[in-house]
């Protein structure tokens, strides 16, 4: 692919972010790195922005930094866990209308309510079903725009 001289000194996952808003734009927030991949990917090709955040901070940063339309939250990262992060961000003024979407592959009984509990939107069960994550992205963005 050829790319503009503009972006040639861009990182490859921030021409990403750049240049496919068509959807909107997710903050994916993902200790991870090849579940970060997959994701991208998967939501790029769907015509979606995807701003990556592999720890809490890094995601704070990227919310203050970025418009972002909905949140992919990794339940389960080292040092500030997803349930603490959903609770700060709901805590925000500033983000509390952003749809926050559980990911998780935390399966027992009661791992959902405590996701919505903490502050979450919805729930998405590890391993991602590639084949449904867009329209699972669309139908909570579609909540948020009717709400």
């Amino acid at each position: 692919m050829d790319t503009p001289a503009q972006y040639s000194k861009i990182p490859r996952g921030e021409l990403h972010e750049m240049t496919n808003a068509g959807k909107g734009t997710i903050l994916y927030v993902e200790d991870n790195p090849d579940n970060r991949n997959l994701i991208r990917r998967v939501l790029n090709a769907e015509g979606y922005a995807v701003i990556e955040a592999s720890h809490a901070d890094h995601a704070v940063q990227k919310l203050a930094q970025e418009k972002i339309d909905l949140i992919l939250m990794d339940i389960n990262m080292p040092g500030v866990d997803g349930y603490t992060l959903t609770a700060k961000i709901r805590q925000m003024e500033k983000f509390s209308g952003i749809p926050i979407v559980a990911v998780t592959a935390n399966v027992m009984r009661g791992d959902r309510e405590k996701s919505l509990e903490a502050g979450c939107d919805g729930y998405i069960q590890k391993p991602i079903d590639i084949d449904t994550l867009a329209q699972q992205i669309e139908r909570f963005l579609t909540r948020r725009t009717n709400a």
